[in-house]
């Protein structure tokens, strides 16, 4: 880590400036304070409001009850023991929930119990870091009449809004021993914000990275899910690395540190992989998760700087990561296919039946994100997005999908119906080889994909077989 802020004392209870608040988030403030309690904006959409980026969504917090918020907000629905009830406005949905303090921390992720309070400062003390422990509200209205809203900010989170700092709230080691997702959160919100993580909380999830082993594979797929789809995943990928986490979470990753290769002067096949996964548009969330796999194969076939057959046992290790990390099968089955896929080789003699099988074998839904993953390739091996042919191959596949040609069995003017019924064939792996075949001629010859033509193919090739 790099340019480390010095530490900050707490900002207590300020004027400063209102925050930039939407009139459905105000109104439900004015609907709490009007019934005589306490309501505040908190955490990190307070945190972007004071960035001026657009928070995700808003939380509020509140000393009245679930209960009591179920009598003044009508339409709110208690959605879990932790006190957070959930309303509608304007088409949004906002979380409201008691001011609490967590107890008895067991399992490295949630409280086993919890108690509801009635203190704003309180409920700050228990959050993950300093820039998501402040309050924008007031306090409940008193015999003078409502307060003033103001910011409430006991941990310094606006001094290291300032600083561009990630900062634990009180003793960082506690935090990320009761809670082992914040050392993911705490590596993510980073790279989001491109801030720095403070030494001394730095220091802790370094010590304490062993802990994230705990965290079931949905928590760790989902925080990895959100530094893909960063504008630079390399920013929260290098975190991982450097404070040990990758190593628990992706070992298969981490194993790529040192690999030498053949690519840009000086990287290894770690440095690659970011590379690659950062040329990856943003909104492509399959292709980056297959770029940041798809060379998984490559420490377990390296001989004599070569990675034979990498693809092929890339493919397999990418699927069990994957299942490993619970994601779903149409995901998986996706993402194992570009990584199986993405060292296909293209020469200019290619006939265009030789472009309609590998459009075959490829699959027409999977091709736009395998050129996607290629290209990225090439830029992280310091080449030119395109090469290798790859334009070229990129409208020569344009041209016979405008063509309307026969790619797949689907394409076929015959279906195993129509050679039971019209050939008297039985049910059973004979179809399933009769229409392979059938296939095969139609991407050799488009013009034989006619339905007369092909029943009277298939029935040549069935006699031939008796």
């Amino acid at each position: 880590m790099d340019r480390r802020p010095e530490p900050a004392g707490g900002a207590g209870t300020t004027g400063a400036a209102a925050p930039a608040i939407p009139g459905a988030v105000r109104g439900l403030l004015d609907e709490l304070w009007s019934a005589g309690h306490a309501a505040w904006v908190v955490g990190g959409s307070l945190r972007d409001a004071f960035l001026g980026r657009t928070p995700a969504d808003w939380d509020l917090a509140t000393d009245a009850r679930p209960e009591r918020m179920l009598e003044i907000l009508r339409d709110a629905v208690y959605e879990n023991r932790f006190g957070t009830v959930a309303v509608r406005r304007d088409g949004e949905t906002y979380e409201i929930t008691t001011f609490r303090s967590d107890h008895d921390y067991a399992d490295f992720r949630r409280p086993h119990r919890v108690e509801f309070g009635d203190s704003v400062e309180v409920d700050l003390g228990r959050r993950d870091f300093t820039v998501n422990a402040m309050a924008w509200g007031a306090p409940a209205p008193s015999r003078e009449g409502p307060a003033e809203p103001r910011l409430v900010d006991p941990h310094g989170g606006r001094d290291d809004l300032q600083r561009r700092a990630i900062r634990a709230v009180g003793d960082p080691a506690r935090r990320f021993d009761e809670d082992a997702l914040r050392i993911l959160r705490a590596i993510r919100l980073a790279a989001a914000l491109g801030f720095e993580i403070e030494p001394a909380t730095w220091s802790a999830i370094v010590d304490r990275a062993a802990l994230v082993q705990h965290l079931s594979a949905e928590r760790v797929a989902a925080e990895l899910d959100r530094i893909l789809a960063l504008p630079r995943p390399s920013d929260g990928l290098r975190l991982l690395e450097n404070s040990g986490v990758l190593e628990c979470v992706a070992p298969e990753l981490a194993a790529q540190r040192g690999v030498a290769q053949n690519k840009v002067a000086g990287e290894d096949l770690w440095a690659h992989t970011m590379r690659t996964v950062d040329a990856i548009q943003a909104d492509r969330p399959v292709v980056r998760l297959a770029a940041l796999l798809h060379d998984l194969g490559k420490p377990a076939t390296a001989a004599d700087g070569h990675f034979y057959g990498h693809d092929r046992v890339g493919a397999e290790m990418a699927r069990a990561f994957l299942d490993r990390l619970r994601y779903p099968k149409a995901v998986t089955d996706r993402v194992v296919g570009l990584v199986r896929q993405h060292m296909f080789t293209y020469d200019d003699g290619w006939s265009d039946a030789a472009v309609r099988r590998f459009i075959g074998k490829v699959g027409r839904p999977a091709l736009d994100e395998l050129f996607d993953l290629r290209e990225a390739d090439n830029v992280g091996s310091g080449l030119a997005p395109e090469a290798a042919g790859l334009a070229e191959l990129r409208r020569r596949v344009t041209e016979q999908l405008a063509a309307d040609v026969a790619i797949d069995r689907g394409d076929l003017a015959v279906d195993g119906d129509d050679l039971i019924a019209d050939l008297g064939l039985a049910p059973g792996p004979t179809i399933g080889r009769l229409l392979d075949e059938l296939l095969e001629r139609v991407v050799a010859d488009p013009a034989l994909n006619d339905r007369p033509t092909l029943l009277l193919v298939a029935r040549t090739l069935v006699e031939d077989e008796t």
